[in-house]
């Protein structure tokens, strides 16, 4: 009887304990709730693994088992690296940022990137890393409804980099629909005013990862798109139109041709505007960004693209296909798409997964 006298009391504190921690985690807050999750420690073996890329792509059987042993650092050791207390020298060390352009011909022409993030902070870092040089210009576009954290992480990390701003002008939801095309509108803003000079605006979304190099992409741009807009898409047919009746976006048999969820326009486009179909995604001239920005045109389908689904699949391609507009490619199909996605539930119908080049979709500058 004694014992269980004994017993008594420390039962009751480990009940008090168990009730307090239950209410702890029930109340916790979103922004509590939405920390990145940890990841067990891995080996670092470069930030720029090109040969294990390569290897990568020819299909060379050791390359997944070493890719899965040997992987860049992530989780939770590139948010220690953001919430650390420090100077911006050390994060940009410690995070491997390059400081100095990497050749001539990259220091003469500089490129500006688009990103719209909402969530996986470490995802975002190593994407940035991952296109950063000091030569070009970073616009990101912080979802509004984001955590709090994540936006001051996000604010830590831009404030030591003078070419890497916060868009002025933030939507919520922006990962898709008006709020995304709106989201890129307002970076595009941002950038012309900026004391930074480029000549080509790339667009990304946080889960993106570059397949190029900074220099492999510029060799793209001038040897195949010298001065001109790369949006891919095209008109499509009454015989896809019929079938659009669906509100989310489908691959053709073909894995590269996507189909619009309008069945049709309820209200006719400005202008008797021919409207197009395509990539949200775009590498576009500094001068056309201008002419999206001033023309009475790409002003009004702006107006029009707010009661339509997936208008980012509209409108740059639509402009872009406009004769006089700067940079125009009015008779491009889906040629240059720079965007390679396979969606992993497609695997076995519309490709064969990923396992090397000769097995890949598409020539992209990212993915």
């Amino acid at each position: 009887m004694s014992q269980l006298r004994a017993t008594k009391p420390g039962l009751l504190v480990c009940t008090a304990v168990c009730i307090f921690i239950f209410i702890y985690l029930r109340n916790l807050t979103p922004e509590e709730a939405e920390e990145e999750p940890t990841h067990p420690a891995v080996v670092e073996c470069g930030f720029y693994p090109d040969e294990l890329c390569s290897a990568l792509f020819e299909g060379k059987e050791a390359a997944p088992q070493i890719a899965k042993f040997c992987r860049n650092p992530h989780g939770s050791e590139i948010l220690a690296h953001l919430h650390r207390p420090g100077n911006c020298s050390r994060i940009s060390q410690e995070l491997h940022f390059i400081t100095r352009p990497l050749s001539a011909e990259e220091a003469s022409f500089s490129l500006a990137y688009i990103v719209t993030i909402h969530k996986e902070l470490a995802m975002f870092v190593q994407l940035l890393r991952a296109v950063y040089v000091p030569q070009n210009v970073y616009c990101i576009h912080v979802d509004e409804k984001a955590p709090k954290k994540y936006k001051t992480a996000v604010q830590s990390l831009v404030n030591c980099f003078e070419n890497i701003f916060i868009s002025s002008k933030r939507e919520k939801m922006a990962y898709t629909g008006f709020r995304r095309l709106q989201a890129d509108i307002n970076c595009m803003r941002d950038l012309v005013h900026s004391k930074f000079q480029w000549n080509y605006v790339i667009n990304l979304c946080g889960q993106d990862f570059p397949i190029k190099t900074n220099k492999e992409i510029i060799h793209y741009i001038r040897s195949k798109w010298k001065d001109k807009n790369i949006t891919p898409g095209v008109i499509q047919s009454p015989s896809i139109k019929s079938k659009t009746s669906q509100s989310h976006l489908e691959f053709s048999p073909e894995g590269d041709i996507y189909v619009s969820p309008n069945a049709g326009f309820k209200v006719e486009p400005p202008h008797n505007l021919t409207i197009y179909f395509g990539s949200a995604y775009y590498v576009l001239t500094r001068k056309f960004v201008e002419f999206v920005l001033t023309d009475i045109r790409a002003k009004d389908m702006l107006q029009w693209s707010q009661d339509i689904h997936g208008p980012e699949r509209h409108y740059w391609v639509t402009l872009n296909r406009l004769k006089d507009a700067p940079g125009s490619t009015p008779n491009a199909g889906w040629e240059g798409n720079i965007r390679a996605v396979k969606w992993r539930n497609k695997e076995g119908t519309v490709h064969e997964g990923c396992k090397g080049k000769n097995k890949t979709q598409g020539s992209s500058l990212v993915a």
